[in-house]
């Protein structure tokens, strides 16, 4: 599949999920999306969750969570899609875990211009990330 469809792909079943909502007094959801494509061809999907309490969770962390739960570990791609539909990068949150999540977390790419099709990797958001020792 050429690389502009898959990032299509990938925005498209995130704004499948996307539906802004009122949860209840104290928690609102789905504002934003996350879509990711594992190393298996997988896609998973998550929208964020916003509590009084901040035990809220981030869009990619959810779609990371539902990866795992599936049996997966490994990230090929990732799109965030914001409430504006424009595409934007993972939070400090949600980068740091999914560095931990593997020693080539590094190489993930994550669609920063959906017009332009521009991407960066987990690399340049995180160069000199903390913990890549410890895989070693």
């Amino acid at each position: 599949m050429e690389d502009y469809k898959t990032w299509d792909k990938l925005y498209n079943e995130a704004c499948k999920v996307q539906n802004s909502r009122v949860i209840s007094p104290f928690i609102e959801g789905g504002q934003v999306a996350a879509a990711i494509l594992t190393k298996k061809g997988n896609i998973y999907t998550g929208v964020c969750l916003d509590t009084a309490s901040t035990l809220g969770i981030c869009a990619e962390r959810n779609a990371i969570f539902n990866m795992l739960t599936n049996g997966e570990s490994k990230i090929e791609k990732i799109v965030c899609v914001m409430s504006n539909g424009n595409v934007g990068t993972p939070c400090g949150a949600c980068r740091e875990l999914i560095m931990q999540l593997d020693k080539d977390s590094k190489n993930i790419q994550i669609l920063v211009n959906k017009d332009e099709y521009k991407t960066i990797t987990m690399n340049e958001l995180m160069p000199n990330w903390w913990g890549i020792n410890r895989f070693n």
